[in-house]
C-alpha cells in the first residue's frame, strides 16, 4: 500500500480547496546574502505562497543550505521543500524534498543513478519524499544543460504529454515541467500545458519563465495545478505584495480552469 505523506496530503488539499498553488522557489546563490534569501522566503510565505521551495539547478548544499532552510523554517508556518540539483542537496531541517527522476535526460544518472544514492541519506534524515517526473523543455537553461536533457521541442507538445503519461504509470505522483530559469521565450507553451493536463491525473506542476500575475492566471487556466515561481521574485520592490498579487491570479486561473 502507497503511504501518503504529511506534506503530498497537504498539497492534494490545497489544490482541491484552491484550485491552484504558488510555489515560490529560493535559491540562496541568487541572493546577496543568506539573510536575503532566509526574508525572501519569509516574505512570500506572508504574501500567501502555499510552499516555499529551497534549491537550484547548480546545487546548494552544506552549512549554506542548512542555514538558509532553518532560517526560513523558524519564520513561516507553511511546508518547505527542497528542488535538489543534485544528491547534496538535501538537510534535515526540510519538511520534504522534489524525489525527482529527469526523465528526458540522456544519462542514467539523472534518472535513476542520484536517486538510489540519495534514497537512503534521504529516508535517515526523516524528511518526506514526493516522487516527481521531471520534463525539460525548450530552451531548458542551466537545468537542461546539468541534467544532460534531450529538450521537449516547444511545438510538440504531445511529446511532453507522452512523457507526463509515461511518468503517472511508472507510479510517480507529480508532474513537474520546467523550461529553465527566466528563458527569453517565456513559459512554455499554454497549449503544451493544456496537452500535459488533459494527458494526467496526478498533481501537475508548470515552472520556468512566469513572469506576471497574468501569465500566471493563463497557465494555471491552461490546466496546471500548481506554479513555481523563482526569477520573478528577487526584484521589483515589495516581495509580499508581488506574491500576493501572483496568487490572487493564480486562484483566478483556476475559476476559469472549471
Amino acid at each position: 500500500m502507497i503511504r501518503v505523506g504529511k506534506i503530498e496530503k497537504y498539497i492534494n488539499d490545497e489544490i482541491g480547496r484552491k484550485g491552484g498553488l504558488l510555489f515560490a522557489l529560493i535559491d540562496p546563490l541568487d541572493y546577496k546574502s543568506e539573510d536575503d534569501a532566509v526574508s525572501a522566503g519569509a516574505q512570500a510565505a506572508d504574501g500567501g505562497a502555499d510552499v516555499i521551495l529551497v534549491g537550484g539547478s547548480m546545487g546548494v548544499q552544506g552549512e549554506l543550505l542548512d542555514s538558509v532552510v532553518r532560517g526560513i523554517k523558524e519564520r513561516i508556518s507553511i511546508p518547505l521543500v527542497l528542488f535538489p540539483g543534485n544528491i547534496s542537496t538535501v538537510t534535515k531541517y526540510a519538511d520534504a524534498v522534489y524525489f525527482m527522476s529527469l526523465l528526458n535526460s540522456r544519462n542514467p544518472y539523472w534518472i535513476s543513478g542520484a536517486q538510489m544514492l540519495a534514497a537512503h541519506t534521504v529516508r535517515n534524515l526523516g524528511i518526506e519524499a514526493l516522487p516527481v517526473g521531471y520534463i525539460v523543455i525548450a530552451p531548458g537553461g542551466t537545468v537542461g544543460w546539468v541534467g544532460d536533457a534531450k529538450l521537449v521541442p516547444r511545438d510538440k507538445p504531445q511529446i511532453a504529454a507522452g512523457l507526463a503519461l509515461a511518468a503517472q504509470m511508472c507510479g510517480f505522483r507529480f508532474v513537474l515541467t520546467d523550461c529553465g530559469s527566466n528563458p527569453k521565450e517565456g513559459h512554455m507553451p499554454l497549449e503544451m500545458v493544456s496537452a500535459v493536463a488533459k494527458s494526467i491525473s496526478i498533481p501537475y506542476i508548470v515552472a520556468g519563465g512566469i513572469r506576471t500575475p497574468d501569465e500566471a492566471k493563463s497557465v494555471v487556466a491552461a490546466g496546471a495545478c500548481a506554479i513555481q515561481v523563482g526569477t520573478a521574485l528577487q526584484s521589483g520592490g515589495n516581495l509580499k505584495q508581488r506574491v500576493s498579487q501572483m496568487v490572487r491570479a493564480v486562484r483566478e486561473g483556476a475559476k476559469r480552469r472549471g
